[in-house]
């Protein structure tokens, strides 16, 4: 099996609510959209949104479970001055933080957000994880003498 994910799912209890927070906060446009599921083009892979109880029948599992669910996403800039935007940026359209930009004893600048469903999203400008001039992670160096 190859080291790669083609598209990486998470399963929301409002679908609509779901795509309004990603589309309308943090302007993502879906490339794929019904019902039950929208996918929005990443950097080289698919995130998609299914309904929750729709996503567990069809997987064959049960629906229930809530809280932290030991996930989380990142975003990396190549840049602190973007993490520091971005946080102002979110801010103001009334996205809930979870902590402000903050700066690790290793380096770099943080801070986390949830989406409406609970989600955790890490905005991040770190430096271990270089960048392409697309902003894709390229690799992560060695973490060793942390």
């Amino acid at each position: 099996m190859e080291q790669r994910i083609s598209v990486l799912t998470i399963g929301a209890d409002d679908l609509t609510a779901m795509r309004n927070f990603y589309e309308e906060k943090l302007g993502w446009n879906p490339v794929a959209v019904n019902k039950d599921i929208v996918f929005y083009k990443m950097n080289g892979f698919l995130f998609s949104i299914g309904k929750r109880k729709e996503l567990a029948t069809f997987i064959g599992i049960k629906p229930e479970g809530s809280g932290f669910r030991a996930v989380t996403f990142g975003y990396n800039v190549p840049t602190e001055r973007e993490v520091g935007e971005l946080y102002k940026q979110l801010k103001a359209k009334g996205v809930k933080m979870l902590s402000e930009p903050t700066k690790p004893p290793f380096g770099g600048l943080f801070f986390y957000f949830e989406d409406i469903e609970g989600n955790i999203i890490e905005i991040a400008y770190n430096t271990f994880i270089p960048l392409d001039k697309n902003n894709n992670a390229i690799d992560h160096k060695s973490i060793n003498h942390l």
